[in-house]
């Protein structure tokens, strides 16, 4: 990666395109560290950028200038090389408008069909993701915006990018991977209108067709470079889920660890983690280790934080689990992988791998078992118990043994006033009833015990 990054860095001042390549490689790390020096040295590489691309750009006269205010220009004015500088200026100013952001918070005829279809790709990215961008803001500064001449139309933006991700483009990927985004992240926490799961699922379908195997791509990726340890992190976390979902516990350790070791994104997810993965393991082998799952436990509440006055939300609720350890004879969480799991909506993965949710439900009834066996329940009891429930009821539904996991989900619906801790557990329950209704096809049931959750 370093021939390949001096490559690039001995031509950025002279060809456009490498000069949008080396910014937009500091821009990634900006935007992966959020360190305002790295940004600060992204925006300067990126007016470096667009100088060099401006040399390339169609030069106008005096009158050309002012009757581009009243008339757009059209692509048959330029030549191939001026409208890959139009292209080039156009990504910069984009990546440029993205850290200036972050800082405060973050025609057809004469052009080959192959060259012309990695600039339309471009366009299409540009116009989309700067339509979608605008239409996420303020209205207040949409108003703004829009009183100087910009304007953002979200169907506008999402159609652009439809069409982008459908062209066969180096772009392509990255249309795909803004609409994945927005469809799945940013309209649940900005509350801007519903997630299409199903459009997210048709756009990544091609994907995991080419490359099935996500662990060795993973691995991959990890070994092709070593400058950018952000993107380790990311498949370490990707990683240690997969293994996870395979209840390869080992492996997940290994990567649990790694995370805690080298990445400030999270620690207390981290250390929560790695403590609740050791768990799984038999006693014996987590003492050959040299671990202590209790003390490491017990150094999540530590590490929690807190960002404009507010703590994250699943931080808040490993801390809130940790704390069973705080006490001189701490009783044992039940499954806390398995329940990281269900907050972070695993089980909607692992459910679409028959063999996989299968073997968890062993696990599961394992647990379930050992539970019914105690002699002297503790004040967790009832918690824990109900908590088997719910799980062991998430992996029949996904199984479609619908009375089986009815039967799970009403355990732990009538033992609400027994609960003492966990009292997530009964609107979470409610919830997932009205899901399995729903893919009965009972709406009204569905919408009694969703609206309930409520």
């Amino acid at each position: 990666e370093t021939l390949v990054h001096a490559f690039i860095t001995s031509r950025s001042k002279t060809s456009m395109y490498h000069a949008l390549g080396y910014s937009t490689m500091h821009a990634m790390q900006a935007a992966m560290t959020f360190e305002q020096q790295d940004i600060l040295s992204a925006i300067a590489t990126m007016k470096e950028a667009l100088h060099t691309c401006q040399r390339y750009r169609k030069k106008n006269s005096v009158v050309e200038s002012l009757s581009s205010l009243v008339s757009k220009q059209g692509t048959d004015q330029l030549t191939e090389e001026e409208m890959h500088a139009e292209m080039c200026y156009a990504e910069c100013l984009l990546q440029k408008a993205a850290l200036m952001l972050q800082i405060v918070e973050m025609t057809h005829n004469h052009v080959k069909t192959d060259v012309y279809s990695q600039f339309e790709g471009g366009v299409k990215l540009g116009i989309g993701a700067f339509n979608l961008m605008l239409s996420l803001l303020p209205s207040r500064i949409l108003r703004l915006l829009e009183f100087i001449g910009f304007s953002g139309n979200r169907e506008m933006g999402l159609s652009m990018l439809r069409e982008g991700a459908s062209v066969h483009s180096l772009r392509a990927v990255l249309c795909v991977l803004t609409l994945l985004m927005y469809q799945t992240y940013i309209t649940v926490v900005l509350g801007s209108g519903e997630g299409n799961l199903v459009e997210a699922e048709a756009l990544i379908e091609p994907y995991i067709e080419k490359y099935p195997n996500a662990q060795q791509k993973f691995e991959e990726c990890i070994a092709a470079q070593q400058e950018w340890r952000q993107i380790h992190h990311l498949c370490y976390w990707e990683l240690m889920w997969s293994y996870i979902f395979q209840q390869n516990w080992l492996k997940a350790y290994q990567y649990a660890d790694l995370l805690c070791k080298e990445s400030r994104w999270s620690q207390a997810i981290y250390v929560f983690q790695k403590a609740a993965i050791l768990s799984m393991l038999p006693e014996e082998d987590v003492k050959r280790m040299g671990e202590d799952v209790e003390a490491i436990f017990r150094r999540v509440e530590g590490l929690k934080q807190r960002f404009a006055g507010k703590s994250i939300p699943t931080e808040k609720f490993a801390v809130r689990k940790a704390r069973r350890y705080n006490s001189p004879n701490p009783v044992k969480l039940v499954l806390p992988s398995l329940e990281m799991m269900y907050v972070w909506n695993g089980f909607a993965i692992l459910g679409k791998h028959a063999e996989l949710t299968e073997r968890m439900l062993i696990t599961i009834e394992q647990a379930e078992a050992k539970l019914n066996k105690v002699q002297n329940p503790t004040e967790y009891q009832v918690d824990d118990e109900c908590l088997v429930q719910l799980l062991k009821g998430l992996c029949l539904k996904y199984l479609h043994r619908p009375l089986q996991a009815e039967l799970c989900f009403n355990r732990v619906v009538q033992s609400e006033r027994r609960i003492r801790y966990d009292h997530y557990l009964v609107p979470f329950t409610l919830y997932e009833m009205g899901l399995l209704y729903k893919q009965e096809g009972d709406w009204n049931k569905a919408r009694r015990f969703i609206e309930t959750a409520r």
